[in-house]
């Protein structure tokens, strides 16, 4: 069940793309968010996808969810279906050092030396090509992390007029992910992705398409879950209040697997975004 925890304003408008919204999971769904690398573009130009039309209100969202919540199964599937880019923090700071900008000679000191990279550096990296999605619809991936990074980017997008419209929660609860996590098996080469719950192989242990043995994730075990869950709480929980607080429309969608948040995310981005 979904919990709209702010009023939605005046409704831009957002459009579905030429196949008409179709979509058939396959085998391995849960990987493409990471296999597909966000979409392409460069640094210094503007991506291919459409402006919309409309009030001039768009589609800057954010998604918050535990390790193994679905973050990266839903916004494929946001991105599959409309008009929206999705953009990845890694993706963009590889590029940068990629391209040897200012920011990513920056970046690849600090890296190098083994160093974390600060929260200004890190908005950077992003800002960067967010400065240029103006008239785009867009999901951020894996930023902001912190309080103070949640902070300098509101700060940013709204010194800019473009602040945030959107920001969505997925509020799984621990056990459930547990049991996913338990269940879940993989096919290295392919990263087709299995649950026994609700997912299983045909034939028990083996691919699907090749045959070949299925294997467990490194991190999927109890004890690494267990550090994973308490550093979300402790970077995510602060970052959530404080959304909250502010004029930031905010969502809690709940469920017990991905294909159960599907139709409350998709209503909502429906509702706000498209008028549909």
């Amino acid at each position: 069940m979904s919990a709209i925890l702010r009023a939605p304003s005046a409704a831009p408008s957002l459009r579905l793309r030429s196949t008409q919204g179709a979509f058939k999971p396959s085998r391995g769904f849960g990987r493409s968010h990471a296999s597909q690398k966000a979409i392409p573009f460069s640094l210094h130009g503007n991506s291919g996808v459409s402006p919309a039309s409309g009030d001039g209100k768009f589609l800057r969202m954010l998604m918050f969810g535990k390790p193994g919540a679905g973050k990266g199964t839903l916004s494929t599937r946001l991105v599959k279906k409309y008009e929206i880019l999705s953009l990845s923090t890694g993706d963009l700071l590889r590029q940068h050092i990629a391209e040897g900008t200012e920011v990513g000679q920056m970046a690849e000191k600090i890296v190098a030396s083994g160093g974390l990279l600060p929260d200004e550096v890190m908005l950077k990296v992003v800002t960067s090509k967010l400065d240029l999605l103006h008239n785009k619809h867009w999901i951020l991936d894996g930023f902001p992390r912190t309080l103070g990074q949640g902070q300098l980017l509101n700060e940013h997008l709204r010194e800019k007029a473009t602040p945030l419209s959107l920001v969505v929660n997925l509020d799984v609860a621990d056990e459930i992910i547990l049991s996913r996590i338990t269940d879940r098996w993989v096919h290295l080469a392919s990263g087709r992705v299995y649950n026994l719950s609700y997912n299983p192989p045909k034939v028990a242990g083996l691919d699907d398409e090749t045959g070949e043995p299925l294997t467990k994730r490194p991190d999927d075990n109890p004890e690494i879950f267990s550090r994973r869950l308490q550093q979300f709480y402790a970077a995510t929980s602060p970052l959530l209040s404080y959304y909250s607080s502010s004029n930031t429309p905010l969502a809690s969608l709940s469920g017990k697997t991905s294909d159960e948040i599907w139709p409350q995310l998709d209503g909502l981005i429906r509702t706000r975004f498209t008028g549909y």
